[in-house]
């Protein structure tokens, strides 16, 4: 079955810097874009950045310039780097894998905390 594990989330400083990884099985990874998201406490889940099959990347404008995403095919993994955290990034950063041939499917998060 298809599976994604995130990994790497913690406890942080505001300004500090973490990189999250999301290791995917059960799915043929290079077809897939994969995306990161986030929910905060109370808050609506929201996309954070996504990169396609091919590499394309789209960020939300809140992390633009601080946080990049990043694919490698020969591990099947996803990486979210965040610099320049700020307490507003508080959240549940959830994985996500979506294709047309296997549809859509989610991590079950990784909690990113960011003190003032």
């Amino acid at each position: 079955q298809v599976q994604l594990v995130e990994s790497g989330g913690g406890l942080v400083q505001a300004g500090g810097s973490l990189r999250l990884s999301c290791a995917a099985s059960g799915i043929i990874f290079s077809l897939n874009a994969m995306g990161w998201y986030r929910q905060a406490l109370g808050k609506q889940r929201e996309l954070v950045a996504v990169i396609t099959s091919g590499g394309s990347t789209n960020y939300a404008d809140s992390v633009k310039g601080r946080f990049t995403i990043s694919r490698d095919n020969a591990k099947s993994t996803v990486y979210l780097h965040m610099n320049g955290l700020k307490p507003e990034d508080t959240a549940v950063y959830y994985c996500n894998a979506a294709s047309g041939l296997t549809g859509n499917h989610w991590g079950k998060g990784t909690l990113v905390t960011v003190s003032s």
